[in-house]
């Protein structure tokens, strides 16, 4: 195998297949890459864990000899990144090597052989939709942040893609928080359909939707989902396991509400966390009539107190709430002014952008 191509033109895939690629792997041929250049000019490249498979097609490559083979992912993605723009690069076999030369910079690489590289088996799609890259991205994230990390409830692990008739929905939570967002764009669907994406599966497709405006293929079968946009293509396993029934856990119509701007808030919020308990970071939130008190302490006898104005009607309250939960939802809300609703004092909050219906946030309250 042989070919020559530009810098940039590689760049970008290399690092999004490396993203996929684990550094350390128990089988060494899962740390590299397989890249195939054919005769007709086109290079696929692949790269999986196993639970999922990224492939990027380049079109247009000087080609001079056709082939295949496998080397590690992060050194070449490493290499190329290092090498400066605007650098023509060839990369050819030399028995069981693969050569790279650039200017007056020679890489040698040591290969393994393409039959023992792995391939995914991909699923016929029982549901197929379309979304912008915009789309994409307002989805993922306004409700990404609420993931669980490790937990062992294992379906919280993920992200649910919820599609119906009416709607294409993603919900995400940890159990101590809930975050949705709902677009209005049905698809042909007879029924619900739901799909738990593993978190690294959703940390990678948002990566891929970076880039120029364009449209973004989602297909999703019993166990897979499948991912095309532009010249990539991301297969994956879906987690299996029963998500939480979410719509038990949003307050319908709480009585109690308070508005506030969010730039204010947050920021109060960002000074009162300096002095919180580091291994417990609640903040008491005291509802005055038209002010809000934001109080923060620690085991050092450290105080904080922030007052923002707001806009409230009932009988003065106390709450408390993890600090870095209210920001995440404050970080990702579309609008400028925020609402916050419960049912009583302790209870869980409904967190909504004022007249942005499409994303909702629930925040468990915290004891302080």
């Amino acid at each position: 195998m042989k070919f020559a191509i530009d810098r940039e033109a590689l760049l970008r895939p290399l690092q999004l297949i490396a993203g996929v690629v684990e550094r350390r792997q128990t089988m060494p041929i899962l740390s590299n890459v397989c890249v195939k250049a054919g005769a007709d000019g086109r290079l696929t490249i692949a790269g999986t864990d196993l639970s999922m498979e990224l492939v990027a097609y380049v079109d247009s490559v000087d080609v001079s000899v056709e082939g295949e083979i496998t080397t590690s992912a992060h050194k070449l993605a490493d290499i190329w990144r290092s090498l400066p723009e605007g650098a023509k690069i060839t990369l050819e076999t030399d028995g069981d090597q693969a050569v790279m030369r650039s200017g007056r910079s020679r890489f040698t690489l040591a290969t393994l052989p393409v039959g023992d590289y792995p391939s995914s088996d991909e699923a016929a799609g029982t549901v197929e939709f379309t979304l912008t890259t915009e789309e994409a991205c307002e989805l993922f994230d306004r409700v990404s942040f609420a993931m669980a990390q490790q937990d062992v409830r294992y379906f919280l692990n993920g992200m649910l893609l919820e599609v119906t008739s009416q709607h294409v929905r993603a919900v995400s939570t940890d159990g101590h928080r809930l975050a949705q967002c709902t677009l209005d764009k049905g698809v042909e669907a007879s029924e619900r359909h739901q799909a738990i994406v593993p978190r690294k599966t959703v940390v990678e497709l948002r990566r891929l939707f970076d880039g120029e405006a364009g449209e973004v293929r989602f297909s999703l079968s019993e166990n897979q989902i499948r991912v095309a946009r532009g010249a990539f293509s991301l297969t994956g396993k879906l987690i299996d396991g029963r998500f939480p029934d979410y719509e038990r856990v949003i307050p319908r119509n709480p009585p109690l509400s308070l508005t506030g701007d969010k730039s204010t808030l947050n920021q109060a919020l960002q000074r009162a966390r300096i002095l919180t308990n580091e291994k417990f970071p609640g903040v008491k939130l005291l509802i005055d009539g038209e002010q809000m008190t934001i109080v923060a302490s620690n085991p050092e006898q450290e105080e904080a107190r922030e007052e923002v104005p707001i806009a409230y009607e009932g009988e003065n309250m106390q709450l408390g709430f993890n600090v870095g939960y209210l920001q995440d939802v404050l970080r990702v809300v579309g609008s400028e002014t925020i609402r916050i609703s419960m049912a009583e004092a302790g209870s869980s909050a409904l967190m909504e952008g004022e007249g942005d219906e499409s994303a909702v946030y629930v925040v468990m309250p915290m004891k302080i």
